[in-house]
């Protein structure tokens, strides 16, 4: 099933936007429901596609734009372009160029944070949340400040917040470990589709520059219905930030982690994150 293709406006220049359309006319008499996807880092919009593929046949529209510094229309230069705070308003620019209302978010990796900073800062603009991978970003901060564990796999921050050094050191030898970070548990073909958006330099900036630009997010708790999906093999991710994220719910809440899953749950796992989501859309 090959989406289609549509483009954005931002404040930022043009996003690429990729569409799977529902199968049928949704569930039963209601209206087709649409999903907003984001993806992670090293990753593209194409992260989805397996994860789209049945939610289309399951009568459920899911849009995945390619976020600001990946869409080569939308790569600005200075570091200060890639605040949460506008990377949240790309996501509400498709929102609004779609005429969604309010909508279904979902969010893996980087996609994530931006998820979790709407459902924050704008729950009224959200009817569900599922958040893969990144927790809370109050308990990932928590965890980053006080977890040996979860310090030790944030240490790549340090070289990925590096100009220069971090795409001179990613891209050596034809990108080798930008491709070993999927180890196995992603196809190749969506590897090569990853790569040839982060593959470039010019695309590999704009993606670290999400990295550049992070600083230590202050979030409200979550009252948006909220399902937090994590792997338990989790290189990136520890334990103490995705039990604690619990904490920090007021509304419908649920965690699901898996054993032995990875970071790349949407394409280690495209079933059971096809589930949640339909769980929560339903």
């Amino acid at each position: 099933m090959s989406p289609r293709e549509l483009s954005v406006d931002v404040q930022a220049g043009r996003l690429e936007v990729l569409v799977w359309d529902a199968d049928g006319t949704g569930m039963g008499d209601e209206p087709v429901p649409t999903v907003l996807a984001l993806h992670g880092f090293p990753e593209s919009a194409n992260e989805w596609r397996p994860v789209a593929e049945i939610l289309a046949r399951n009568g459920v529209r899911v849009v995945a734009p390619l976020q600001r510094g990946y869409s080569p229309g939308a790569r600005p230069t200075a570091v200060e372009d890639y605040s949460i705070e506008l990377l949240a308003e790309d996501v509400l620019a498709v929102a609004e160029d779609l005429q969604l209302g309010a909508f279904h978010l979902v969010g893996h990796d980087w996609g994530a944070c931006v998820a979790w900073w709407l459902a924050g800062h704008q729950p009224n603009r959200l009817t569900s949340l599922v958040a893969i991978s990144v927790p809370h970003l109050g308990a990932f901060a928590e965890a980053i400040g006080t977890d040996p564990d979860q310090q030790e796999r944030s240490a790549y921050f340090t070289l990925f917040r590096e100009p220069g050094k971090a795409e001179d050191v990613l891209l050596a030898d034809g990108a080798r470990r930008l491709r070993a970070m999927f180890t196995d548990a992603v196809p190749e073909d969506l590897v090569t589709q990853h790569m040839d958006v982060v593959g470039t330099r010019d695309g590999l900036t704009g993606a670290l520059n999400w990295y550049r630009a992070m600083r230590s997010y202050e979030l409200p708790d979550v009252s948006v219905p909220t399902t937090f999906i994590w792997g338990d093999q989790d290189m990136a991710i520890a334990r103490s930030g995705a039990e604690a994220t619990a904490e920090r719910m007021t509304g419908d809440y649920r965690f699901v982690p898996v054993s032995g899953g990875g970071h790349w749950i949407p394409e280690e796992n495209p079933e059971l994150v096809a589930a949640e989501v339909l769980a929560r859309v339903r």
